[in-house]
């Protein structure tokens, strides 16, 4: 079920609330319409495309949920899609929220979950009337609070790779955090295909003649673009981090595999020594005078001792023990 708020401004005030089948362009020259609906039905669409004459292509995108983020143009309107993003056990949740925007209105729906979209709208009306002077200042604040948001989920997942960093230096990775690094680096791609569309569509905004946005709204917005540009470096920055990780994980693993092999192989060749002269003598041929002396078996001890202790610490001296 569709929930819908609609209020009319003038002047940067809140003048009234009213119902969505009573909305309808004002017709004051300072006045301006906000109406926003989470999850509306075809119904709503049908209701809002009659009273402002929404473009049928705008509406038809704003119904899908599966959208990537867009401006588009018709006429004196523009329609935009822009996505909320959110961590849900190391994967991202986009939502959906399209927005069209005139002189007179602004219109925005939202599929999904938006946490604390409320609280900022909440906090925006109870602001500096100079940021309610027109639908474009709100189209600027909207955005601002999307692309603001994208930034705990960076910060979320960069402390995730870093904890697993840590824990590769300390120990190898089990399957189930090898497996998590490539969920996370998968979503982390993803996120700047997300960011990229992003800083598309706001630059846009900032560089085009675009309808309904005046030049005092450009620099506020140029300001989103300075935040949307600033993530994606730092999405950047974590997929490379992401691969810095496998890299030290397999130069790490290697590298004990390395030294295991090297103790294997000292204590081969300690063992060897004993191992070839008890072959040796246990031979049993008739013409072997050492194996006939009184003293023999003492000697070739205390030889197999010498040979294995030196052994041990030239090992122990090159690092192999």
């Amino acid at each position: 079920m569709s929930q819908s708020i609609s209020f009319i401004y003038k002047d940067g005030n809140r003048t009234k609330k009213i119902a969505l089948e009573d909305a309808a362009p004002p017709l004051a020259v300072s006045e301006f319409i906000w109406i926003d609906l989470q999850d509306p039905t075809e119904a709503d669409f049908s209701v809002l495309q009659e009273k402002f004459n929404l473009h049928n292509l705008a509406v038809e995108d704003a119904m899908s949920v599966s959208q990537v983020p867009k401006l588009d143009l018709y006429n004196d309107q523009i329609f935009l899609v822009i996505k909320s993003a959110n961590l849900k056990n190391d994967c991202i949740v986009y939502s959906d929220m399209s927005v069209f925007l005139s002189k007179k209105y602004i219109i925005v729906t939202r599929h999904g979950d938006y946490p604390d979209y409320h609280d900022y709208c909440l906090r925006l009306d109870n602001g500096p009337s100079s940021f309610r002077q027109g639908p474009d200042y709100i189209l600027h604040a909207i955005m601002d609070f999307i692309i603001d948001s994208y930034l705990p989920v960076l910060q979320m997942m960069e402390d995730t790779v870093l904890g697993l960093e840590q824990q590769m230096l300390e120990a190898f990775l089990s399957r189930d955090q090898i497996t998590r690094i490539f969920r996370i680096r998968r979503e982390a791609i993803l996120f700047q295909r997300v960011l990229g569309k992003m800083s598309e569509v706001t630059g846009k905004l900032v560089h085009l003649q675009v309808p309904c946005v005046a030049a005092e709204v450009k620099p506020y917005i140029s300001d989103v673009l300075d935040h949307v540009l600033r993530q994606e470096v730092l999405v950047s920055s974590l997929i490379e981090i992401i691969k810095s990780v496998f890299e030290a994980s397999t130069l790490l693993e290697q590298q004990r595999q390395g030294v295991i092999t090297r103790r294997l192989a000292a204590w081969a060749g300690i063992l060897a020594v004993p191992t070839a002269i008890a072959g040796i003598y246990g031979m049993n041929f008739q013409n072997m005078p050492e194996t006939r002396t009184n003293s023999g078996y003492f000697v070739v001890l205390i030889v197999m001792a010498t040979i294995c202790i030196l052994l041990y610490f030239r090992f122990k001296k090159i690092g192999w023990l």
